[in-house]
């Protein structure tokens, strides 16, 4: 089995979306063996301070235990500007953005995660707080990156067809970020054929997983996986549908309501490596 730990998680600071108390995550992941993990909520670092004081109780006992300190990284699944973050023209699709998790790699890192989440909401906010490859590039160093879920720049233009404009995207991405940018793969397949959920997700994940797989090959780029977890654990996904019909304002038996694939819980390493057993490096290379 290879050794994993979750890079893209949203706590219940990703607020009427994400549902998990970062204690009851950090507790989760520690049971399971894991050595760290990540928090990435949506455009918000809210939750840095509880991730920080969690893992500093925890480690205050490991500490005595003689045990490896459990590290803690902090992070934001940011909406990035399809034009700039000032512009501002719903006609032009400049509400809301792309996805890309950004990681603090360092304290230089984190202070500049602060200054792209702080700018993100101060001068980018439309719909969505917003940054744009302006900030990323001037705001670069120290941090760590990955390609999010299929609403990342990379996989949707990939899912449009525009190969080649998702490889010009990815030749920026590289470029600025060097060996500290991810190509990401999720995978919420849903086997339970009684639950209601979204079942579409999975089939546009593996068509942009298997251009990404590709091009992560033939450019030499690292591979990660995820599971982009909105919930602690498996029976906790009829709850969070109940959350996301507040978050909507729908009614829960509404045919039109958006719906989750409800595998988005915080999976324990045994069950990433079950669905992702055919590529071994994206989940090792999450230890990174």
């Amino acid at each position: 089995m290879e050794d994993f730990i979750h890079l893209h998680v949203h706590t219940y600071f990703s607020i009427l979306d994400g549902q998990s108390p970062v204690g009851k995550l950090v507790d989760k992941a520690v049971a399971n063996g894991m050595k760290g993990m990540a928090i990435t909520d949506h455009g918000n670092m809210f939750g840095v301070k509880e991730l920080f004081d969690a893992c500093n109780s925890i480690n205050g006992k490991r500490k005595k235990e003689g045990l490896e300190p459990f590290k803690p990284i902090f992070g934001c699944e940011m909406y990035v500007a399809r034009r700039t973050k000032e512009q501002k023209d719903a006609n032009m699709g400049d509400r809301g953005g792309w996805h890309l998790i950004v990681l603090a790699k360092n304290m230089t890192g984190y202070k500049n995660l602060i200054k792209l989440v702080s700018r993100s909401w101060v001068d980018g906010f439309y719909g969505r707080p917003r940054t744009d490859h302006a900030d990323l590039e001037k705001f670069h160093e120290g941090l760590i990156v990955c390609s999010a879920c299929i609403a990342g720049e990379i996989p949707s233009k990939i899912l449009k067809g525009d190969i080649e404009g998702a490889r010009k995207s990815l030749e920026w991405h590289k470029n600025l970020w060097g060996d500290d940018f991810y190509l990401e793969l999720q995978r919420h397949e849903v086997t339970n054929p009684n639950i209601r959920a979204n079942r579409e997700t999975f089939p546009l994940q593996q068509v942009a997983n298997a251009e990404l797989i590709k091009i992560a090959r033939e450019l030499d780029i690292k591979l990660i996986c995820t599971n982009d977890s909105h919930f602690v654990d498996e029976e906790n996904a009829e709850a969070h549908d109940h959350l996301l019909c507040l978050s909507t304002g729908k009614d829960l038996d509404d045919p039109t309501r958006m719906l989750y694939s409800k595998q988005e819980w915080f999976k324990t390493k045994e069950e990433m490596n079950e669905v992702f057993q055919d590529i071994p490096e994206a989940l090792a290379n999450t230890i990174e």
